[in-house]
Parts: C-alpha cells; structure tokens; sequence
C-alpha cells in the first residue's frame, strides 16, 4: 500500500488493522509485516527501539507490498517527529495531547511550510513518500492520544484541529486518567467505556479517523464494531511471551 493510499483509507474513515512493534529486531517485524496488517506502528515512546533499530524497522516493514510504516513519537516535538518522518513513516502517533494547542503543533512539527515548520530531509521518506513537500504534506498522517484527563476534556476541540487525521485512544493512561488504580482496574469500567464512547463520537462529529490500541483481535473487532475505524492489535513482545508460555504449559500437561 503507498501512503497515498493510506492516507486516504485514513481520511476516509475505513476500517484498518494495524499491528505494534516494541522489539528492536527487524526480521521479526519484516515477518509481521508479511501476515497481512494494514500498518505496523513502531513504538519509540515505551518500546525498546532506538533510531537505528526505528529505521531498520521501517525498512524492514516496507519490504510488504501491503503494510506500511508508522511510529508513535517519544515526545511532542518536533525533533523527534521530524526524524521519524525522515526515516520512513508514514505517520506518526503523538502521546499525551491534551488540548488544541499541542495537537496544533504536531500537525505543525509533521508539516512543511507553509503548512508547518517540519524541515527538510528526508533521508528515507523520499523513497516511500517522495521527495516533494506538497505531496509529503498530502500523504503524511498525524494522530493525536487521547489518554490524559485534559485530552478527554478537550477532545472535541483537538479532533476540530485543521490537519489533524485523527485521535488514538491509549486504553491504559487513559483508565487511570478516569480514576483507575491500575490500567486493567475493572472499578472504573463504566467511566472508561464512556471516554471511549466520547472519543469515538467526536472523532465521528469532526469527520476524523478514530483510532484504540487494543490487546487481542476480538477487542479489535468489537471496537471497530463500535464505530472507531481503526485499531492495532497487542504487540509483539506480549505475543511472544504468551505463545511461550501457551506452549510451555502444553509441553507439561
């Protein structure tokens, strides 16, 4: 898929699966890449990836024909969002947006003028997205998280941002941002559904993509159900311990 392609699937509010990395090897995520998912999202915030491993990754997930690259960003800032642009992605994930103001930036720190204040070099991306800074500014996605209590507050007006595709729901900061003790506590399900619930409607409302990490394919399923387009699915560090430990306890009985 080109990231034109992408970008219009996410603009059209389809429905996408996409996958997350937070292991720094490549062949495993080349593999991944080859299952089938719409994206594979490349986690430098909580994942064990540094830049060489984030361009390794992103190279290995454009050897799919079908799969392309994002990168959820450390940071709202520029420099971080800009490199990983740089080095291939398609889109990125920017964490812990709590107003208008900040998601304006990262659309900002995403964009060339005179759209944005990115700067240009784009080392790899001209070879996925190409070398001309209108057409980057086309096909380039931005998401904003939605995951503190100031976002939730605001997410209206962040998903009524010019530029902005779309908002992503991080399921665990946002549990404890209504009140959680922990990311799983089942104390605060009724205030967690209704965030999800007014995510979802806003980004519906705004005419943007309305995206959810979720930890199993059937929570992928049912939360697209419910009307957000997209999803990606657990990680592969939590899939390879799961299936080891499945075939640990298979290996005993």
């Amino acid at each position: 898929m080109s990231a034109q392609e992408f970008a219009a699937r996410i603009r059209g509010r389809e429905r996408i699966l996409g996958y997350w990395s937070v292991i720094d090897s490549p062949i495993s995520t080349e593999w991944i890449a080859h299952v089938g998912w719409d994206y594979i999202a490349l986690d430098m915030q909580h994942g064990l990836i540094g830049y060489s491993g984030m361009v390794a990754g992103l190279t290995a997930i454009d050897s799919s024909p079908s799969t392309v690259g994002m990168v959820r960003v450390e940071a709202n800032n520029p420099t971080p969002i800009g490199r990983a642009l740089d080095a291939g992605a398609v889109g990125v994930i920017v964490p812990l947006i709590n107003n208008a103001e900040e998601a304006a930036a990262a659309v900002a720190a995403a964009k060339y003028p005179p759209f944005g204040v990115r700067s240009y070099g784009p080392m790899r991306s001209q070879l996925r997205v190409g070398p001309i800074p209108a057409d980057a500014n086309r096909d380039t996605v931005v998401f904003a998280m939605i995951e503190t209590p100031q976002g939730l507050a605001n997410v209206e007006e962040i998903c009524a941002v010019p530029g902005l595709d779309g908002v992503y729901v991080g399921p665990s900061d946002l549990r404890i941002a209504v009140g959680g003790k922990h990311s799983n506590d089942p104390d605060v399900s009724e205030e967690f559904e209704a965030a999800l619930t007014r995510v979802r409607e806003a980004a519906a409302a705004a005419g943007v993509a309305a995206g959810i990490h979720t930890p199993a394919g059937q929570i992928a399923a049912q939360r697209l159900g419910e009307g957000y387009t997209f999803a990606t699915v657990a990680s592969d560090l939590t899939h390879l311990a799961n299936v080891s430990a499945q075939h640990l306890e298979a290996a005993k009985s």
